[in-house]
């Protein structure tokens, strides 16, 4: 079987767990499910991870080219409206991830430009980088791996003010995740406080092994690695946190599905951070350089093992094309081996790139 073959009927069984789930969510926001039962755990407003269930639909509006499916993506896509002026840096993840593969709907590229807007207003020219913010609890002034991904390409469709500001976001995560570049750390430190006095200090929480740390940033340096406003310095800076996240994170010759926490061996495995940087790998791999090929099969790799290990199947009550074996939080035994929404949207994206449905620098 080929790699289209095993992806395409993998993607379809994906593709009819987001209908199973559109019935039984209704107007509120997947965010886990239960490995035996399927049932959803909902969010009223999307929460951080809202931009994924919308990208889920655009992705089945995009496989169906049914007009219902556009509608029911475009409606989805709406709710998030909100989050454009919440307080937060997860508005990366919701409102680029939420619009992204909305092609030709008009509400939905009005909605990315506002946030994208607003997204650049909140830049803290001291600090230099969006602030996490305080719309989802907690301290405001942190800076979180989590709040660069999908952040980097909003704020870059601001103009040349906000491409200045996207580089700047994510180069300050870089330095403060990674290490200013002279001396890299071996862990990446994905959560950092700021406090006046002192400075930038490091979060115990998520800790340093957290794989969707890494995950996260090696998608957002992919990511800026495809912006042509992208300065050439900072290219070859983020050459070597590419490099720094590859050989640190064990992401070429390490297991193809992480643990949650890497200092927890005994824990459990996160199917989440392995679909994000299979995303990550063949976004790379589509950049000119003597690894592409390399990338490339590393990231079906990963796909396939998700694919084969991970991926419900048809069985007596319980749901197939379900991403299990995901990790909402190790820490503190949240949904620890579950269907997470973007999990599922991550394989899909993969899966959908694999198959040649969609160029995935565009997303």
């Amino acid at each position: 079987m080929t790699s289209t073959d095993w992806a395409g009927d993998a993607l379809k069984a994906v593709i009819e767990r987001v209908t199973v789930t559109e019935y039984e969510v209704g107007p509120r926001f997947p965010l886990f499910a239960d490995p035996d039962s399927g049932r959803w755990t909902t969010t009223g407003r999307g929460s951080w991870t809202g931009g994924f269930w919308a990208g889920l639909l655009w992705l089945r509006a995009r496989r169906t080219g049914a007009e219902a499916d556009r509608a029911a993506a475009s409606r989805c896509t709406a709710r998030l409206a909100p989050w454009a002026d919440a307080d937060t840096a997860t508005r990366g993840l919701i409102l680029w991830y939420g619009t992204a593969l909305a092609s030709h709907d008009a509400d939905a590229t009005a909605l990315r430009e506002r946030s994208a807007r607003t997204c650049l207003e909140a830049m803290d020219p001291e600090l230099g980088l969006v602030p996490w913010g305080s719309a989802l609890g907690g301290p405001r002034l942190l800076a979180r791996a989590d709040g660069v991904p999908g952040m980097v390409p909003l704020l870059a469709g601001a103009g040349p003010e906000g491409a200045a500001a996207a580089d700047a976001h994510l180069h300050r995560h870089v330095e403060l995740c990674l290490g200013d570049g002279s001396e890299h750390r071996p862990w990446t430190q994905p959560a950092w406080r700021f406090d006046a006095g002192p400075g930038w200090q490091p979060c115990e929480d998520p800790p340093q092994g957290w794989s969707r740390g890494r995950a996260w940033l090696l998608l957002a340096v992919a990511d800026a690695l495809h912006l042509p406003t992208l300065p050439g310095p900072r290219a070859e800076a983020l050459a070597g946190a590419t490099e720094h996240l590859l050989r640190h994170g064990a992401v070429l010759d390490g297991p193809l599905v992480p643990h949650a926490d890497a200092s927890r061996p005994d824990g459990p495995l996160d199917t989440s951070a392995a679909a994000i940087t299979a995303v990550a790998l063949l976004k790379l791999a589509r950049l000119p350089g003597p690894r592409a090929t390399e990338y490339a099969h590393r990231g079906s790799a990963i796909l396939s093992r998700l694919v084969g290990t991970h991926l419900s199947g048809p069985r007596a009550h319980r749901p197939a094309g379900r991403l299990l074996d995901g990790c909402y939080d190790a820490g503190r035994g949240t949904a620890v081996r579950h269907e997470l929404i973007w999990g599922d949207f991550f394989l899909a994206l993969g899966l959908a790139a694999l198959t040649g449905s969609l160029d995935i620098t565009d997303v």
